[in-house]
């Protein structure tokens, strides 16, 4: 793993999932392993941002009418009837303690679903800087997390997914998922260790 190899991809660090208020706020585990999620995100960005490692913000906006989600079951489901990362409302935009860093983090619009590379330019973006690795840190870990972390190895990519950087819906499945399900596909490791081996 090289800085300009690398692409850190940042999932769900939005409103409605990381704030107390937020109508998804009650899907993550608790507010005190959110925020070590994403005090430990800032931390390792602040490590980065002088390098050549690329920095991407994929978030997930719906329309005002939700028309895309045309099977809503499961978590989709659960966004439409709630109201929630809706175009236009302050839930879908990304935290303060992120957008800080807008000047140096590319944001991919066009998320609407679990995967990350779906109706974006993702994909192209990695291609176009020549990135090998990609590595994940954000919400939620079973979900968009595990998803877009599977594509990206179909597509070829070497994936690592940080234990210390990504939140899940409870305690038992952040340590299920890192422990048991990402060591199958992808390199799960600290942040620390991450950075280690640039």
């Amino acid at each position: 793993m090289v800085f300009n190899q690398t692409a850190i991809i940042l999932i769900g660090f939005q409103n409605d999932y990381f704030l107390k208020d937020g109508a998804l706020h009650g899907a993550l585990e608790s507010s005190e392993a959110a925020g070590l999620a994403l005090k430990n995100t800032v931390n390792l960005i602040k490590r980065l941002k002088d390098t050549p490692t690329l920095l991407i913000n994929t978030p997930i906006v719906f329309t005002s009418d939700y028309s895309e989600i045309t099977q809503p079951v499961g978590i989709l489901k659960t966004i439409k009837e709630i109201g929630a990362v809706k175009h236009g409302t302050t839930g879908c935009e990304t935290v303060a303690e992120i957008k800080a860093f807008s000047d140096r983090i590319i944001t991919v619009p066009g998320k609407r679903g679990l995967n990350a590379f779906s109706n974006t330019s993702l994909e192209q973006l990695l291609q176009s800087h020549d990135i090998t690795d990609v590595v994940f840190a954000g919400a939620v870990t079973s979900i968009c997390i595990d998803t877009t972390a599977r594509t990206a190895l179909d597509k070829g990519y070497s994936v690592t997914i940080l234990k210390d950087c990504t939140t899940g819906r409870s305690s038992f499945e952040q340590e299920f998922y890192c422990e048991e399900i990402f060591p199958l596909y992808a390199e799960a490791i600290t942040s620390s260790q991450m950075t280690e081996q640039l």
